[in-house]
């Protein structure tokens, strides 16, 4: 799932490290570890990684394994205060501070894989095909991990569950400050994209699945999908946030990513 819930600009997400802290172990724990595994050995023993949209890293902290020791992060964010918090976390990293919203100048000159986490369902069809063209011309895997894909489930239900997740789907294709974003349509429209530029594209599963444990995960994730329904129109979704704030405690709520990996073939499209 994008960030929160997919309520704030790209050029003005304004996420908090706390909120990343918050959700990073349901990110880990969702995650492919097949795919994650994948993405591992063909970037390589001293890769060079770059991290769109790194945030605090924590990415870089997902990769953590004996093959990634010697791989350099080169994180990408518009929030100077997360990449202070990524630069503090990884040593062996540099920070790049600059909007992400034009491809050509992302700084991917001689990067071994290329990374993102919970982003690109923020992005629009023509950003992707950018990067994918990009990409394509250095022969550079990609690796995007949970993009949300429309699915959520809690329990117990309510009435109005289904109403209220429709409408934050709708919500997640709005315009996000760079064009309608591919929303829960994002991991179909990567694997498209980077197929038709020359990549053999790899789809995985990769669900949170939060429990009581983790009711103030839970507790934020409810209320930024309230008020992307409410800001979308739904009138319910007040209402419904009162209903579910009362079953925080015993609630277990499903959201559904879903993990991409695009490898070059040997011979892209020009």
């Amino acid at each position: 799932m994008s960030r929160v819930a997919g309520t704030k600009l790209i050029s003005d997400m304004g996420f908090s490290s706390e909120w990343l802290d918050l959700r990073e172990p349901a990110d880990h724990a969702a995650r492919d570890k097949g795919l994650l595994s994948a993405a591992i050995g063909f970037a390589g023993p001293d890769a060079i990684v770059v991290d769109l949209g790194s945030g605090t890293g924590s990415t870089a902290r997902a990769f953590r394994h004996d093959a990634c020791t010697n791989w350099r992060w080169r994180f990408v964010d518009g929030d100077t205060d997360l990449l202070a918090v990524a630069s503090s976390r990884h040593s062996n990293s540099e920070i790049h501070v600059m909007d992400l919203k034009n491809v050509d100048d992302l700084p991917l000159k001689d990067a071994s894989l290329v990374t993102a986490s919970a982003l690109l369902d923020l992005m629009p069809n023509e950003w992707v095909c950018k990067l994918a063209k990009r990409l394509s011309a250095t022969a550079t895997p990609f690796y995007a991990a949970l993009n949300y894909n429309g699915y959520m489930n809690w329990s117990p239900e309510l009435q109005t569950d289904e109403e209220i997740k429709l409408s934050f789907n709708r919500h997640q294709k709005t315009d996000k400050g760079i064009g309608l974003a591919t929303g829960p349509d994002s991991a179909r429209v990567q694997e498209q994209l980077f197929g038709e530029y020359g990549f053999d594209v790899t789809l995985r599963d990769s669900p949170w699945v939060l429990g009581q444990d983790q009711a103030a995960l839970q507790t934020q994730l409810n209320k930024g999908v309230a008020d992307a329904a409410d800001e979308i129109g739904n009138s319910a979704a007040r209402e419904w946030l009162s209903e579910r704030a009362g079953r925080q405690y015993d609630a277990r709520l499903v959201v559904g990513h879903t993990d991409v990996l695009a490898i070059p073939r040997p011979y892209g499209r020009d």
